[in-house]
């Protein structure tokens, strides 16, 4: 199967069968993180202490084929200001779960409803340059939605063919001094949305998810 053949039915049937049914243990992933430092094969320093974080990576089933909701962050935040990035952020003590976290960040920042949300499964863990260990948590998002953006945190949101971001012919791999070092990156222009660091990271990792060996 063809990510140029992605139509929903075909999406649904990936990902029952390719993405993990359970988040990952986040001890096991710092064993061997993947995260902004893979590309480089940048040396970690331990002890890793990385705070625990969630996103919510939304797939919209509209027919013929899905898209996924990505936002842009407002350009008042002092970090990540005007990057694209999926939904979510720390994970609380009450939050109990990836997922719980993931969804209240959904509905905090843009105001999707949990009742369009359905967990379709996880990808591995993302060691983020920040210091963030980020568990992706894939949804199915039922069309019908409306949103509320908290204009603190999202400047708007957008829609991305999933079948786009599933071609690797659209993952370029860029390069450019951070933190006083060269370093490579994903990253996956879309019009005038510039995709990349963590969030092209964890689409570089759906994509290996879905169509790897």
């Amino acid at each position: 199967m063809s990510a140029e053949a992605l139509d929903t039915p075909d999406f649904l049937a990936l990902a029952r069968r390719r993405l993990r049914e359970t988040p990952p243990d986040l001890a096991d992933a710092l064993a061997d993180p993947r995260g902004d430092h893979s590309l480089d094969g940048l040396p970690l320093v331990a002890p890793l202490d990385p705070k625990p974080a969630a996103v919510l990576v939304p797939v919209v089933l509209r027919e013929p084929e899905p898209f996924v909701l990505l936002t842009e962050r407002a350009a008042s935040l002092r970090q990540h200001s005007g990057q694209i990035a999926f939904p979510g952020g720390r994970i609380d003590p009450e939050d109990g779960s990836a997922l719980e976290a993931a969804c209240r960040e959904a509905e905090e920042e843009i105001g999707l409803a949990r009742r369009f949300v359905r967990p379709l499964g996880y990808l591995d863990a993302y060691l983020s340059g920040t210091n963030y260990l980020v568990t992706p948590v894939v949804a199915r998002v039922e069309p019908g939605y409306t949103l509320a953006l908290n204009p603190d945190e999202v400047a708007a949101t957008f829609e991305v063919p999933l079948r786009f971001l599933m071609d690797a012919a659209n993952h370029q791999l860029h390069e450019k001094d951070l933190r006083g070092r060269r370093r490579r990156y994903y990253a996956m222009p879309y019009g005038a949305h510039y995709i990349w660091g963590v969030t092209a990271g964890i689409i570089r990792n759906l994509y290996e998810r879905l169509y790897g060996p």
